[in-house]
């Protein structure tokens, strides 16, 4: 898998997660405000409310998207390492040595 997939794919991730806290923490201050009905407020509510509901549903849909690229880009490295098996078994065996190294200087 390239770099540029891997950091487009990092990046998804976490907009999804920075996406989860603030409909979480939206939901909260919604909570918080519902005892208050005046008018500004109330409309305010129902504003954000449907905002919230138009994000979670995108939200869902960019964590089904994140998950089947995720699928796509591990039978990638699947059929890659089936394809390539010596490759596969260098590149692993000189990572190890690398962390080894690094690991033992501690």
């Amino acid at each position: 898998m390239s770099k540029i997939r891997q950091d487009t794919l990092a990046g998804k991730e976490k907009l999804v997660a920075d996406l989860q806290r603030v409909i979480a923490d939206a939901e909260e201050l919604m909570q918080a405000t519902a005892h208050q009905t005046e008018g500004k407020v109330a409309e305010l509510r129902e504003r954000i409310s449907d905002n919230l509901r138009d994000a979670r549903h995108k939200l869902a849909d960019a964590e089904d998207a994140i998950k089947e690229k995720t699928r796509e880009v591990a039978r990638a490295t699947d059929d890659y390492v089936h394809e390539h098996p010596w490759s596969a078994i260098g590149a692993a065996a000189g990572l190890g040595l690398v962390v080894g190294l690094l690991i033992s200087r501690r």
